[in-house]
């Protein structure tokens, strides 16, 4: 691909579209992790950084938006694993607290994580400022790094597939990567990179995505945790061996739904499928931890939120229906469900299996 003549004045192209399109012009094609860090975290006019992007009036609802229950199930999880911990009390860390809405929950739910010292992962200045209002005495960071060293009980909900992600292509003979950069008529387009060196041929439509942050949150999570103890906890809208999609992953929403990853950047919500059985193979590379896995509707379920939507629709007979309509969609296995779709994937030191799952994973060594 290409980098022809920028048109500065192309009609219907915003700030941020300008910028991205200057940098090719300047440069050259970009990666879609590249394009994706600008679109969604550019200071002045990324997505992230702009907006409240949840709920009926933003671009995506999460599971916490959907009910209380989930935000309960992961405070009780949460609290069930801090009894097996020792001193010093754990840090309790959320990548990705949106709103703060699942950490109130799960507070709400597990009056022994109140104690804990309260970190919250967060770039946008829009979140942080609805978090502080709902979760005083939080303490935010830019990067997960930045969370001192210690025991740790993390949650990460809707969180690994806005990281930025590299998408490859193999044509038969060699792989190359997915490029933004402009088309004849100086609009921005997807194109394929010259030869990747380093890469074993692989029958032609093999493709892969990779996220170098991704990987390093996971690997550091289990660093942490085989270090100092705690568990982490990561659900995401992702796919195993299963269910692997097609071909790559990117998608664009916004109003809910679908749009054209390229159209308009900054003003729509971006995001990948993150591969769950490279996670976990991640982690279990990463230190010596064990590895969980299960589906969302499964883990919720095994926690027991069937048993909490009968005690709330008795408390509150009027709501029976919505609380019933909220289960479904957590749990259940249909079209627009997270039952099956969201994955769950746990670190715990080596040992027990925590609630929720059936058994670990086995080791890479140890998979067939």
């Amino acid at each position: 691909m290409t980098a022809p003549a920028l048109s500065r004045d192309r009609p219907g192209a915003g700030p941020l579209e300008a910028i991205i399109r200057a940098e090719i012009a300047a440069r050259g094609p970009i990666s879609v992790a590249e394009y994706m860090a600008l679109a969604l975290g550019h200071p002045e006019y990324g997505y992230y950084m702009t907006r409240d992007p949840l709920g009926t009036q933003g671009d995506f609802t999460t599971a916490p938006e959907v009910s209380q229950m989930f935000g309960e199930m992961i405070g009780l999880w949460l609290a069930e694993r801090l009894e097996h911990l020792g001193r010093p009390a754990p840090a309790l860390v959320e990548l990705g607290p949106g709103r703060g809405t699942l950490m109130v929950d799960a507070l709400r739910a597990a009056a022994p994580l109140r104690a804990l010292p309260l970190w919250l992962v967060e770039t946008s200045p829009v979140l942080r400022a609805a978090q502080t209002t709902r979760l005083p005495g939080a303490t935010h960071a830019a990067a997960f790094e930045e969370v001192p060293e210690g025991p740790i009980l993390l949650i990460a909900n809707e969180f690994l597939d806005a990281l930025p992600v590299h998408q490859f292509v193999s044509d038969g003979a060699v792989w190359r990567e997915i490029r933004v950069g402009l088309d004849a008529n100086g609009a921005l387009a997807r194109g394929l990179s010259a030869q990747l060196p380093g890469r074993d041929c692989a029958p032609k439509g093999s493709w892969a995505e990779e996220s170098p942050t991704a990987d390093r949150i996971v690997a550091e999570a289990a660093r942490r945790i085989a270090a100092h103890g705690g568990a982490a906890l990561f659900v995401d809208y992702g796919y195993d061996a299963a269910d692997r999609p097609a071909g790559p992953t990117l998608q664009a929403l916004r109003g809910h739904a679908r749009a054209d990853a390229l159209e308009e950047p900054g003003m729509a919500d971006l995001t990948w499928l993150p591969d769950f059985d490279r996670l976990a193979r991640l982690a279990a590379d990463a230190a010596p931890v064990t590895v969980h896995r299960s589906s969302q509707g499964a883990f919720l379920a095994a926690l027991g939120i069937g048993q909490r939507a009968a005690s709330l629709a008795a408390r509150i007979p009027s709501e029976a229906g919505t609380i019933a309509d909220a289960l479904e969609r957590l749990c259940g296995p249909g079209e627009g469900a997270m039952g099956t779709r969201f994955k769950v994937l746990a670190i715990t030191p080596s040992g027990a299996t925590p609630p929720g799952f059936a058994e670990p994973t086995p080791s890479p060594g140890d998979a067939p």
